[in-house]
């Protein structure tokens, strides 16, 4: 139940293609003699719904296979779609490789993609005057590109949007080595109050909702907790977490794990 790795730099996929003694006819004979001793298996335990699953879910992962060469080429991609996710530029290049992939899954049916930055990118215990700046130029682009092409492809209205992280950042200084440099200092986590934003889906559109105390530590107005998040989530994908479960040491558990948990209504449009 794993996702796949895709890279923003070739080869896309590790191990995708086949080592070189494999390719092209030496391949075919190959799968087709593994068919063959598939199919004689099968015909000699009629009735084995598990073995002709395992089949056919072995012949699906060779057909993503094949389906993920043309998913991950971009160069029949229009100039003004690399300009418009900041391909054309050094800072934001990466970042909007990774984004413009993604519309491409999601133009093709792919139900879950998750788009990551850099190794720790935005863990800013120290020097966070530059590393933030320099995050965020990162990603607006390219981020702010994704939820335009999608609205402009007709994508967005089924298509959730959720931009965020683990965890925000403390409303204090953190300075770890005693540095007498303002620039070295940082931040600190935070998990009592901080932002995601969330876009299309049947999410309300140009909406704030909720405050943080006057000093911007903690949630005060209008929490809304991971459970209750989760829930809302849930909810638009149109399933109820109160009933969505699965068998744990024999009882029943569900993925919210926590019964006070609520669709937040006013998220929704």
């Amino acid at each position: 139940f794993q996702g796949t790795v895709v890279r923003p730099k070739e080869p896309r996929i590790l191990n995708l293609d086949p080592p070189m003694s494999l390719k092209g006819e030496a391949q075919a004979r190959y799968l087709d003699f593994v068919n063959q001793l598939n199919q004689e298996h099968l015909a000699a335990r009629p009735g084995e719904a598990d073995l002709s699953a395992r089949i056919q879910s072995f012949e699906l992962a060779a057909r993503m296979q094949t389906a993920a060469k043309e998913v991950l080429d971009l160069s029949g991609e229009s100039e003004a779609t690399k300009k418009l996710y900041g391909l054309d530029k050094p800072e934001t290049a990466e970042f909007g490789t990774r984004c413009l992939i993604a519309r491409r899954l999601v133009e093709r049916g792919v139900r879950f993609v998750s788009l990551f930055t850099g190794n720790q990118t935005w863990d800013h215990h120290s020097s966070i005057m530059k590393g933030l700046p320099a995050a965020c130029k990162q990603v607006d682009q390219p981020a702010a590109a994704l939820v335009i092409d999608l609205k402009q492809r007709g994508l967005l209205d089924d298509t959730i949007v959720h931009w965020g992280g683990e965890m925000g950042r403390l409303p204090v200084i953190q300075n770890r080595a005693g540095a007498k440099d303002r620039a070295a200092v940082g931040r600190d986590h935070n998990t009592y109050g901080f932002t995601m934003w969330v876009a299309g889906g049947g999410f309300k559109g140009g909406y704030v909702h909720g405050t943080t105390d006057e000093f911007g530590h903690k949630a005060a107005e209008n929490p809304v907790n991971h459970f209750d998040y989760h829930a809302t989530l849930l909810h638009l994908f149109g399933l109820d977490a109160a009933k969505l479960t699965y068998k744990r040491n024999g009882l029943d558990q569900t993925l919210v794990q926590n019964p006070a948990a609520r669709v937040v209504t006013e998220l929704l449009a």
